[in-house]
């Protein structure tokens, strides 16, 4: 009788444990994606610069100079990184049509095209058009190329606060589309793409090592163009102009990428994009504190509208 008992009593004590296994997965698997979103949000934070300091940069220098100049002295900074890592320089061979994609999208394509439309009148405000639709963006590349399946409501959120962002810098600019919205569509697809393809690497590889990869794969190209427009393009470098170029070679275009491709990695590449969605609103702050635009009520609606948004996503982030 006792063994009868005892046979008894440990069948329902085996029976939760596989329960319990998977409670206790899942919760690590939700501290992940959190853990994601925050690492995705410093990332952010650190992009969100971006334009403001690109403005100072050009400044003092060619915007093709500050473009592609920024990508060689951070390759500079992930050369040194990598050999005191003991890595290699290059990427694998089985990795390098995305890597080819990365350079592409974010080493060059949104640098220069960022830059253009800067260049050519574009507003720091209605340039954040272009970071409000990005998330949008990003996700869209995240179902196509990383096999993501969101939810409806993940889709629903990202497309209020895509229109939230959109309406919010429309209604402060001219309203109309010019030269400078091609330039802004060209980077923000250019962007989309490249992380995209950076979130799928840093599944498998450390996002310092992506950027420092991407980085040191266009080092053939970004080197010798920016030699010869540093040789032939007119420069007036200031504390200002220098200063933000420091910051667009090493924090936008480096250390911002840790973080961010860690975070796309851990949260799920369309779920912890839908951080950008604060991107613009923080464009705006600094262009208020550093370029003195001015920031009024309408802002304020609009960050609470994005934050509104941006739980949303948090809501939806499982797939389906």
């Amino acid at each position: 009788m006792k063994n009868n008992d005892s046979a008894i009593d440990v069948r329902p004590i085996a029976g939760r444990g596989p329960r319990r296994g998977e409670r206790q997965g899942e919760q690590r698997e939700r501290r992940g994606e959190w853990r994601g979103s925050l690492l995705a949000g410093v990332g952010v934070l650190s992009f969100s610069g971006s334009l403001p300091a690109t403005v100072f940069a050009m400044r003092g220098f060619d915007p093709y100079l500050v473009a592609i100049g920024r990508a060689v002295v951070a390759a500079v900074v992930a050369v040194i990184c990598l050999r005191a890592a003991g890595a290699p320089l290059l990427p694998p061979r089985a990795h390098l049509r995305p890597y080819v994609l990365i350079v592409l999208g974010v080493v060059l394509g949104f640098p220069l095209f960022s830059g253009l439309a800067l260049n050519s009148g574009a507003s720091t405000a209605h340039s954040a058009v272009v970071v409000g639709l990005l998330p949008a963006a990003t996700a869209a590349f995240a179902v196509l190329r990383a096999g993501e399946r969101p939810r409806p409501l993940f889709w629903a959120a990202c497309a209020a606060g895509a229109l939230s962002i959109t309406v919010f810098t429309l209604t402060r600019g001219t309203g109309r589309l010019a030269g400078a919205d091609v330039l802004l569509v060209l980077a923000l697809l250019s962007a989309a793409v490249g992380y995209t393809e950076g979130g799928r690497l840093a599944r498998e590889t450390p996002g310092w090592r992506v950027i420092s990869y991407a980085l040191v794969l266009a080092a053939p190209v970004t080197v010798p163009v920016t030699v010869v427009l540093a040789v032939t393009t007119p420069m007036a470098p200031s504390a200002e102009s220098l200063s933000g170029f420091a910051y667009v070679a090493l924090v936008s275009m480096f250390l911002g990428f840790i973080p961010w491709y860690a975070g796309l990695a851990m949260g799920g590449i369309a779920r912890a994009g839908q951080i950008q969605l604060a991107q613009p609103l923080l464009n705006l702050v600094w262009a208020w504190l550093l370029l003195h635009e001015e920031i009024g009520a309408a802002t304020v609606t609009a960050a609470l509208a994005v934050l509104v948004c941006v739980a949303a996503t948090q809501a939806g982030r499982r797939t389906s």
